[in-house]
């Protein structure tokens, strides 16, 4: 559902920002704004700033930032209808059935009908498991030990071994060969008609946060012939694997503390079954930054419960790295003599699963004793060096009180002299080591970081700086009026928030920079608007101070635009012309406050 601009504003104007952000974080007023530690990454000291008089969010630390929409999508990992939805209900706005044209109608009706579809199709494969030819797919499941309450709660269904079962169903509720193949649910074939992807499987369907059916896993009954044993649906238009976790919907609702990430859906479900509904899973694929975001959101804790064997291992290794970089707390489940989650429980029990989630060791912990396998420790040179590796892994953990205690446990776990081993750790420390620094993500972190530096170049700080300027001080929209035009932002990102702020201003006398954010379509640019305009400058200026500084950087806006615009017009002699003698003009340019 797609809304227009005005009711789009009404809500927006009557959701204050900070309350809605006070629901989520604990904020503390400093000054004329609100602070707290930022709830999109891991911090100690604040840094992310709510002002109300803006009605904008901005995390310095993270660059976060954006309206009260931007902040409720971000949060709850809501679409930007569903965000106007949800505020509109907290504000008790009811809001009109809006009539949608175009690209924008196609693309919503688009996803309605995949979504449609896959309830059509869970609701089929969950009858099919109920009648006589699911017979072999209730023996399957009966013997995984799964109860018809876990196959209730789960909806799980069947899919038949014809292999155009589904496609004849579908065909028949109306659904068209093309919206068939996009749902990731059939194979279409020019001129031989639709092949189910899923057939003679057990079907379990996968739920995004909200509970709205996205997609499917299937597990191959019988001899697979070559074929995988599981599958899950394509990504499509609502399928995005990388940003949702099964069993999601149900385990943030949980009372048990943090999650318990497996490697698959079989194993979430037994360990639901046995009373562990915090338990989650990726959805065949390596678990991603965008799910461990979702994590963050709802809780600190985390136990990984991986496969005990070599690959499992890795993936441990690296889920611990990235879950760190997020600031969320670790622990490793220990299921040998068994492999997953769901044989140790079959074999031992929900109690003895239970204590192992007691007894179960801290990231730090597990990475200690995985490193250590590559090192001789008999002998003293292998020793000294795994020495230091821990050494730098412990200086990057920022609480002291953590960080004494794990030099400790270590130090006489592996027969480390303390006081050397404290030394080494805190000779690392003053060197800067941080979890970046031994994090299997470094790379990209900081090849991250690279790009948001060449985005953020000198040029582009010119521009941000005098749009922070004119939206903290608007008195300068009638000084500049003449001055400088939205052709001086010659990037494009700066400009769009230039021309909307002049059009603001010369409508309303005002600027209302919260209106602005949802110019951009993308959360990326939502921060870099509220970055501009959510910059507090230091008015502890006098008057001269502020007229100095706002003519240096109006004066440099001005040379770097006219420079750009001369490397675009070296074949027109009169446009260089004008251009060269407005860039003489500019040392008799002068804005008296």
């Amino acid at each position: 559902m797609y809304y227009p601009d005005e009711v789009i504003e009404d809500v927006r104007s009557r959701s204050d920002i900070v309350d809605i952000i006070s629901g989520y974080v604990t904020l503390k007023k400093r000054g004329s704004d609100y602070q707290a530690c930022c709830p999109f990454h891991h911090e100690k000291t604040p840094s992310f700033h709510v002002s109300r008089d803006k009605q904008m969010y901005h995390c310095f630390g993270c660059g976060a930032g954006g309206n009260v929409y931007t902040f409720v999508m971000e949060y709850e990992n809501f679409s930007f209808p569903e965000a106007v939805q949800h505020l509109a209900e907290r504000a008790h706005i009811e809001l009109p059935q809006s009539e949608l044209s175009g690209r924008d109608r196609a693309k919503e009706q688009y996803k309605n009908t995949l979504r449609e579809m896959n309830k059509t199709a869970a609701n089929y494969f969950y009858y099919l498991l109920t009648t006589e030819r699911g017979a072999y797919a209730r023996e399957y499941l009966a013997g995984r030990g799964l109860t018809q309450d876990t196959i209730n709660k789960f909806a799980i269904g069947y899919a038949d071994i014809y292999e155009n079962d589904l496609y004849k169903y579908l065909k028949a509720k109306g659904f068209t060969d093309d919206q068939m193949k996009d749902s990731g649910l059939v194979d279409i074939y020019e001129g031989k008609g639709g092949r189910d992807k899923f057939w003679n499987r057990v079907m379990v369907p996968i739920l995004d946060i909200n509970g709205k059916v996205i997609g499917f896993g299937g597990r191959m009954l019988g001899n697979s012939d070559g074929v995988p044993k599981y599958i899950n649906t394509k990504e499509t238009d609502v399928f995005d694997k990388s940003r949702n976790l099964f069993a999601m919907n149900i385990a943030r609702r949980s009372k048990r503390r943090g999650f318990i990430i497996c490697e698959g859906y079989m194993d979430v479900i037994a360990m639901h079954q046995a009373g562990f509904d915090n338990a989650v899973a990726s959805l065949g694929t390596a678990f991603t930054m965008g799910q461990a975001n979702i994590i963050k959101r709802y809780s600190d804790d985390v136990y990984l419960a991986y496969d005990s064997d070599d690959a499992g291992t890795k993936a441990t290794l690296k889920v611990i790295s990235m879950l760190r970089s997020m600031g969320i707390t670790t622990r490793i489940i220990d299921m040998k003599p068994y492999k997953d989650p769901d044989e140790f429980i079959k074999n031992l029990g929900k109690e003895a699963y239970e204590e192992r989630i007691d007894n179960a060791i801290t990231g730090i912990e597990f990475e200690v004793r995985t490193i250590s396998k590559n090192y001789k420790l008999k002998d003293p040179q292998d020793k000294s060096n795994f020495a230091n590796d821990v050494a730098k892994r412990l200086s990057a953990i920022e609480d002291p009180v953590a960080r004494h205690s794990y030099i400790d446990t270590i130090a006489q776990e592996y027969g480390f002299d303390r006081d050397s081993f404290k030394a080494a750790v805190s000779k690392f420390g003053a060197m800067g080591i941080t979890a970046d620094d031994i994090s299997a993500e470094a790379d990209t972190v900081r090849a991250k970081r690279v790009e948001e530096k060449k985005r953020d170049s000198d040029a582009n700080k010119t521009q941000k700086l005098i749009l922070t300027w004119m939206v903290n001080e608007p008195v300068l929209f009638d000084k500049l009026k003449n001055v400088i035009t939205t052709e001086d932002f010659v990037d494009e990102d700066h400009r769009v928030v230039a021309q909307k702020l002049f059009e603001q201003y010369d409508a309303k006398g005002k600027v209302d920079p919260a209106a602005i954010v949802n110019v951009a379509d993308d959360l990326e640019k939502q921060h870099l608007i509220a970055e501009i305009l959510q910059t507090e400058l230091p008015f502890e200026m006098s008057v001269s101070e502020k007229e100095e500084a706002i003519n240096d950087i109006v004066k440099k806006l001005k040379q770097e635009s006219i420079e750009y615009r001369l490397s675009k017009c070296a074949t027109d002699p009169v446009k260089l012309q004008q251009l060269i003698m407005e860039k003489a003009g500019l040392s008799k340019l002068y804005i008296s406050l």
